[in-house]
């Protein structure tokens, strides 16, 4: 029972030091009823600079591929306007994203994911049979505490242009932001400067202007909510879980790299004295079977009989043999 209460205090204390970049966090406040909408909409009106007032909040939807082999795009927040048109202008579909992968191979496949999410938005936003001139305009904003192209720019906007001739006008209705919060070059907005250092230290004395107080007041709503505590619990348990037992894989995988390390250190010693299969398999209480794998790998190794080139020799017998 102590032990319990222990992960849920534990549980309770990392919802309360996470950040607006953290998925759980920004997921839970955009969804929580009579705050969702108005946490985006005033997102929206700091990014942009203008007011936003009709917008359907969706979080975490999730565009499966057409066939179970194919892609899907897990999309965080998916905002569009609640009616097809207003104030006479077309109807844009919002993508809203805090992104923390940063990872070497993460950054590099970055266009490509932002390319393969504009595609399943478009796909899902057009009616078979539909004229093509009735297709919603996208836009994915990525917020991220790292640098995704190293310009050191805290604003990075992304469209479709033509090569030759870069002042043409090309508007397919697609475009990608990508939100850098340390960013320096540039001149963005005073505001959407604090909201970027908001989002990543979301404590109260970062919420510097009115705006930034009334976007707090919301997150503290919903980090002392009960019911969000207890999803985050459940989460929280579940990665305890998860971790428990890659660690305990690790260990075993460990262990038994470890065995294999020894066993054939201990088979080259032998060769090195010339002992037999058999004998050395009877001084080692093994199987001749479960010998003679490594000692065959041995011979190739011969007279020096290295143990590191016999061990890596073996592995890539044995992975190749597990494929």
């Amino acid at each position: 029972m102590k032990e319990k209460e222990d992960k849920r205090k534990k549980a309770r204390k990392k919802l309360e030091e996470m950040n607006l970049l953290d998925d759980f966090l920004f997921g839970s406040v955009i969804t929580y009823p009579e705050i969702g909408e108005k946490f985006a909409r005033s997102l929206l009106k700091i990014i942009f600079g203008r007011e936003f007032k009709y917008l359907s909040v969706t979080a975490q939807k999730v565009f499966y591929g057409e066939d179970s082999d194919l892609h899907g795009a897990r999309l965080d927040v998916y905002m569009e306007p609640e009616i097809e048109e207003y104030l006479g202008e077309r109807a844009i579909v919002y993508d809203m994203e805090p992104d923390k992968n940063d990872s070497e191979s993460d950054v590099k496949a970055l266009p490509r994911r932002m390319r393969f999410y504009h595609a399943k938005i478009a796909v899902r936003n057009l009616s078979s049979g539909a004229d093509f001139d009735r297709l919603k305009n996208v836009v994915i904003i990525m917020i991220m505490p790292y640098d995704p192209f190293g310009q050191n720019r805290m604003v990075y906007t992304v469209k479709n242009v033509c090569v030759e001739v870069p002042e043409m006008e090309y508007d397919d209705g697609a475009s990608t932001l990508f939100l850098y919060t340390k960013g320096e070059e540039g001149e963005p907005a005073e505001a959407l400067r604090q909201l970027l250092h908001y989002m990543e230290n979301t404590t109260y004395d970062n919420a510097v202007n009115e705006e930034l107080r009334e976007i707090h007041g919301m997150v503290e709503a919903v980090r002392k909510d009960s019911e969000v505590s207890a999803k985050y619990m459940i989460r929280y348990l579940r990665m305890m879980e998860e971790l428990n037992r890659i660690r305990a894989e690790g260990r075993a995988e460990g262990e038994a790299a470890g065995r294999m390390a020894e066993k054939v250190f201990q088979v080259c010693k032998k060769m090195k004295r010339n002992q037999s299969l058999e004998k050395i398999a009877e001084d080692m209480v093994e199987q001749v079977s479960a010998i003679e794998p490594i000692y065959n790998i041995a011979r190739e190794f011969a007279p020096e009989y290295d143990p590191d080139l016999v061990l890596e020799r073996w592995k890539a017998v044995d992975n190749k043999d597990n494929r």
